[in-house]
């Protein structure tokens, strides 16, 4: 069974290499859509700033991590701009790791 923790799971061994974080405790992660039925599953995300050079790159790893559970077949990227990023969507071990918060 396909379950949203196993795709973040997955999701976290994706980095942002600018950062050295992944795009889960980046906040990068807007929502995860799941078919069981089809073992397609939906990722909407969005990226630090609309002319990060990694778009491409992004929508290309993250649908291969994603495939690496057992069921999926299909893995997609919605890549939306609203609502914008900032970096409170970040997790506090990340801000404290990049030295936002003390």
């Amino acid at each position: 069974m396909i379950t949203k923790d196993k795709v973040l799971e997955e999701l976290k061994m994706v980095v942002d290499p600018e950062l050295d974080v992944n795009i889960v405790d980046l906040g990068l992660i807007y929502g995860i859509d799941i078919d069981q039925r089809l073992g397609e599953v939906l990722i909407t995300m969005t990226l630090t700033s609309p002319g990060c050079p990694l778009s491409a790159v992004f929508s290309e790893w993250v649908p291969t991590a994603v495939k690496k559970i057992k069921g999926v077949k299909k893995a997609r990227v919605n890549l939306v701009w609203e609502p914008a990023w900032d970096p409170d969507k970040m997790s506090d071990e990340i801000k404290e790791q990049l030295g936002i918060i003390r």
